[in-house]
């Protein structure tokens, strides 16, 4: 008998609200939740896809344990028996860095996600940290800490209300948005257009954000800083800067002109590709907007002076007053953020607290650049141990990160390694121990991180929408025994990890003056938690002490779980209101417009204007159907326009004698690979691009349908030396290559893909 249960989309950032229809323990179809509070019946394909996603044939349901070289299934007591025996004594032997932990893009999908991987990385100890979000938005969180003192402050667009929207290297007609939580933000985009309001436009491509913008910039890869940068100076120039409320609360806006007063329209009009007329009408219609907002995202972040360039991003919306006002960008308040503290100076934010072992690469945000993990696992020089285990918690950086070919050499040399995936995938298929959660609609869902970067404040929760199925093991219990079995304490049970942190959290929250159950009794207070599991546990605790909880009873109409879960389609919070100064943890107590190691790092940006590569270049590209390298796998996502083709200009085609659909040799720094040209004027001259999370043909792997038809693996081109020094960042975009069509045999040999094992 057919049932329907509501589940949030767990496959990108936008969270839409789902009901599923549930045959027995199957999804079989899946459709927009109408009564959703923030999506509001919105889906996309990935979304409608939820149910052959869940179901995939090739995700794994029982752990698998290396043995006699191979990877066999195991029980989960062998399982966690093999983890213990192979991780723990390289931690006592070599000390806690020679563990890394490596956390890919889908852990900020998940509760567990989400709660646990801090846990860990606490009881390890590790400083051997590598993330997905140094292949990504690292320079954001890097910007807005030197800003603002916390990089999690990170100001969203009101899209709902804004005037003007200056979009920059973001694609979401495809991305559905990043960085700025917004079901259905093509709606949103024409909505802006449809009540008077003006959309622009910044990148190489014209995408289909871009077809729809009232202007599109086809700027040059890599230039952002610089245009934005001109920005600013014309804004000061022409006496266009206005902070209004903002000024009591800003400091150096002074010093920010003088630093730029070199970076003129004219000066970097060569090095964008931009026309010093077109860059000052971009500053002056920023300025007289009513209410304005500048968003940039990926394609500003992976180039070389990505932190620079998320840095002017809130320049701009500081000087124009559009800062922390209704129509121009805010900052979120999720319903699971920490109690508000009064506002006043904090501690600030710090680069380069310990450094990586090889290269030195400084740590930001506790992380080490992804760029830099094979390094770290190959090369004995250096101070301290080199890399020797390595836990892997949905990551594929065979495939996501620069120089595959290395990272994959790199791997088989380690003593020990760990992965939590539901696949055997390009980086898995080397783990001595692979553990696999759930699918989704087994798993619950709230979106602890996406809901402080939400364009609504809103909260969600949904329960699983199928029963835990008889040998599966919840994702939050996997990663509470692997923190158990890699820091000593195998065996013990694994909600002993949720009682530690919901003492020591009540523990804090006790003590702080500003707190609502300060000077109560933690242990009357745990008492009170509800929840049918620790998990649950944790986020009613997290509600409870969050900005619209009860507050333990201090404030009877707030927030707990018991009220979220009758309210199985959300409650709506609000829109985005003005905090300032409240978020602020900078040492002076107010957003400190040019921070020490930006300013440090402006001549660099001022000799780029005479630096511009000789070819072509590359970027990256999204597609609706795709999601980095997680979705290949599902039929119903792969084929039509979501191919991994090179897009070429028709220009660039004949002069190099490419011809549509024939394949091309590309090489880049770090390798070369063969693909399809696809000749295509939605690309600038003198600019190629390729999708990332394809090359779906190592050997050792089990994802049939990606690996008939595989891909190439872009970030092979790369050798990974090249990263923005502020942030870490790997720079993915605007990369110098050379192509070179093939010859016919050549082209019946690229022809022939080769057919992973299985």
């Amino acid at each position: 008998m057919s049932r329907t249960a509501l589940r949030i989309c767990p496959l990108c950032e936008a969270t839409c609200g789902l009901t599923l229809t549930v045959d027995g323990t199957a999804v079989t179809a899946a459709r927009g939740d109408r009564d959703d509070v923030f999506s509001r019946g919105f889906v996309c394909p990935k979304g409608a896809s939820f149910g052959a996603l869940d179901s995939d044939p090739d995700r794994l349901r029982t752990p698998l344990v290396r043995r006699d070289g191979a990877l066999r299934e195991a029980t989960w007591e062998e399982a966690f028996d093999a983890v213990a025996a192979g991780v723990r004594p390289v931690a006592e032997r070599y000390g806690p860095h020679a563990v890394g932990i490596v956390l890919g893009n889908p852990n900020v999908h998940t509760v567990a996600g989400a709660l646990y991987p801090p846990v860990l990385l606490g009881a390890l100890g590790t400083r051997s940290l590598f993330t997905a979000s140094t292949l990504d938005q690292m320079p954001k969180h890097v910007s807005s800490g030197l800003l603002f003192g916390d990089a999690n402050a990170i100001p969203v667009p009101d899209l709902d209300r804004t005037d003007h929207l200056l979009l920059i290297g973001a694609n979401p007609l495809e991305s559905n948005g990043s960085l700025c939580t917004a079901p259905d933000f093509p709606g949103r985009l024409r909505a802006l257009r449809a009540r008077g309001g003006t959309l622009t436009v910044v990148d190489p491509r014209r995408t289909r954000t871009a077809r729809l913008a009232d202007r599109h910039v086809a700027i040059r890869p890599g230039t952002d800083a610089l245009l934005l940068a001109a920005m600013v100076h014309v804004l000061y120039e022409e006496d266009l800067t206005d902070l209004g409320a903002l000024a009591p609360h800003v400091a150096g806006a002074d010093e920010v002109r003088d630093a730029l007063r070199h970076f003129t329209p004219e000066s970097v009009a060569a090095a964008c590709d931009v026309d010093a007329g077109a860059t000052r009408a971009l500053a002056r219609e920023l300025a007289a907007a009513p209410t304005a907002a500048v968003y940039a995202r990926i394609g500003s972040c992976t180039v070389p002076h990505g932190t620079l360039a998320s840095w002017l991003v809130d320049v701009l919306n500081i000087l124009t007053g559009n800062l922390d006002r209704p129509g121009g960008a805010l900052f979120p308040q999720a319903a699971t953020d920490r109690t508000p503290r009064p506002a006043g100076p904090g501690r600030g934010f710090r680069l380069g607290r310990w450094h990586s072992r090889v290269s030195a690469h400084p740590e930001a945000k506790g992380e080490l650049p992804l760029s830099a993990l094979a390094e770290e696992i190959d090369t004995a020089t250096g101070t301290g141990e080199p890399v020797r285990a390595l836990l892997t918690v949905a990551a594929n950086p065979v495939l996501s990160a620069p120089d595959g070919d290395r990272l994959d050499k790199a791997l088989d040399s380690l003593d020990f390694m760990v992965s939590v995936d539901p696949y055997l995938n390009e980086t898995s298929r080397h783990a001595h121990v692979v553990l696999p959660p759930p699918p989704p609609a087994q798993s619950p869902h709230h979106d602890f991180a996406f809901n402080t970067l939400a364009v609504r404040n809103q909260v969600r929760y949904t329960r699983p929408a199928v029963p835990l199925q008889p040998g599966r093991m919840a994702e939050t219990e996997i990663l509470a025994r692997l923190t158990l079995a890699v820091t000593g304490r195998h065996g013990a049970d694994p909600a002993a990890v949720d009682t530690m942190v919901i003492e020591q959290t009540l523990g804090r929250a006790v003590r702080e003056p500003h707190s609502p159950v300060h000077g109560r009794d933690p242990a009357d207070l745990a008492a009170l938690l509800t929840g049918e599991d620790g998990p649950e546990r944790r986020l009613d605790l997290m509600l409870r002490l969050g900005p619209y909880g009860d507050g333990f009873g201090a404030r009877p109409d707030g927030l707990t779980l018991q009220r979220l879960l009758a309210h199985p389609h959300g409650i709506d919070l609000g829109p985005l209101r003005p905090r300032l100064p409240q978020p602020l943890r900078t040492r002076s107590g107010k957003v400190e417009l040019l921070p020490e190691p930006v300013a440090a790092d402006l001549p660099r940006l001022a000799r780029a204007r005479d630096e511009r590569p000789a070819g072509l270049v590359l970027v990256g590209r999204r597609h609706l159907r795709s999601n980095n390298s997680w979705m290949h796998n599902i039929p119903a996502l792969t084929g039509g326009s979501n191919r991994c083709t090179l897009h070429v200009h028709p220009d660039d085609a004949d002069r190099l004698g490419l011809r549509d659909a024939r394949p091309v040799r590309v090489k880049g720094p770090g390798g070369e690979v063969t693909v399809p040209a696809e000749v295509t004027d939605s690309v600038r001259p003198g600019v190629v691009s390729l999708p990332h999370g394809w090359g779906h043909d190592r050997p050792g792997t089990r994802t049939r349908h990606a690996a008939a038809d595989p891909g190439v693996n872009v970030n092979q081109l790369l050798d990974g030396s090249a990263l923005d020094p502020l942030s870490g960042n790997a720079v993915l975009n605007g990369v110098p290559v050379e192509l070179t069509p093939l010859t016919g045999t050549e082209r019946r040999t690229a022809a022939t893909p080769a057919v992973p094992t299985l």
